[in-house]
Order: structure tokens, then sequence, then C-alpha cells
């Protein structure tokens, strides 16, 4: 089985910027360079030929260049239980418009339909940290904000989760060109 998804990489200095700001919440498992992503769909865990038909799929994808920048920051938690930190991105509009664009193309190839509310960002940390911390952290970087920046591609990435934490391997590229 291939573990798959679909996301947009930030240029350079995005990343770059977004790595400045990681650290001070203990116990925090603060993603990489490589890891830094804005996920336009999960896939999940599929054989290979499901693989194949989403990569085909995917390449009819048409769309055009998407201009974004980062805003805020804020944390997903489960059962009142903070699990991860993240980055948003605006304008959320087009992010959610080709975020259905892609999943229209996943299911026209066999994958079922998206079943969870879509939210722009960028995975920052995953944790199991006291509440009280992440709060301090949020706050603290409320007003992170960037220069606009242009994605003229999204990927295709592989999945595999090891001790270390997951490493993603861009395994198709489709252009932003619509």
């Amino acid at each position: 089985m291939i573990r798959l998804f679909v996301g947009l990489r930030p240029p350079t200095p995005i990343r770059a910027k977004l790595l400045g700001l990681m650290g001070g919440i203990p116990g925090a498992r603060w993603q990489d360079d490589d890891q830094l992503h804005i996920t336009l769909r999960f896939i999940g865990d599929v054989d290979e030929r499901a693989a194949e038909d989403a990569a085909t799929a995917l390449s009819g994808v048409y769309w055009p260049p998407i201009e974004l920048s980062l805003e805020g920051v804020g944390a997903f938690d489960k059962r009142g239980r903070v699990n991860a930190v993240w980055a948003g991105v605006r304008p959320k509009e087009q992010l959610a418009a080709l975020h259905r664009k892609v999943d229209q193309a996943l299911v026209r190839a066999g994958q079922p339909p998206e079943g969870r509310a879509y939210l722009p960002h960028i995975t920052l940390a995953r944790m199991n940290s006291p509440t009280e911390v992440v709060e301090r952290f949020v706050e603290a970087h409320a007003g992170l904000a960037s220069t606009p920046f242009t994605l003229d591609h999204f990927f295709l990435f592989e999945s595999s989760l090891g001790h270390e934490g997951a490493r993603y391997d861009a395994v198709a590229r489709y252009p932003l060109n619509g």
C-alpha cells in the first residue's frame, strides 16, 4: 500500500520564515523543511493501481497559478487536547476552490470524496502539550504575515511513516496554468 496526499510547497523564503518560528513548546515535534506544505487533499493508503489512477486524474486538473500569503497561527485539538500547531494561509476561498477541483478529479478516479471540512494551513508541529503553553505560542505569533507568493504547481506526495516521523516524497508534479 502507498500512502498519498496532494499538496502545495511554499517557496524557500516562506519555509525559512516558518522554520524561524519553531520552538518554545516543550515536547512538540516540529516539522522540518521537507515536511512544510499545504495539503490540498489527503488520499490515504491505496494500492499501486489506485495510485496510478489518482496520478493520471490529477494531470487533468486545470487551475491558474495561485497567489498566497501567510496569515496568523492556530491550533487543532481533539477532545480538548491540542495535537497540532499550524500557520494560516490566505486567500482561503481560492485554496478551497482548488481543493474541490482536486477532490472532484480524485472521485472520478475512484477515490471516496473528502469527508472533512477543508481549512488550508501549514502544519508546524504535532504534539500532546498542555493547552496553556500552546495558547501562549499562538498569541505570540498571531500577527504572522508574509508578502504574497505565487505557486505555479502542485504535487502528489507519498508519505512514509517512520520512527523519526513522516517523510514526504514528491512522486508527481502538476502545473497550475489553467
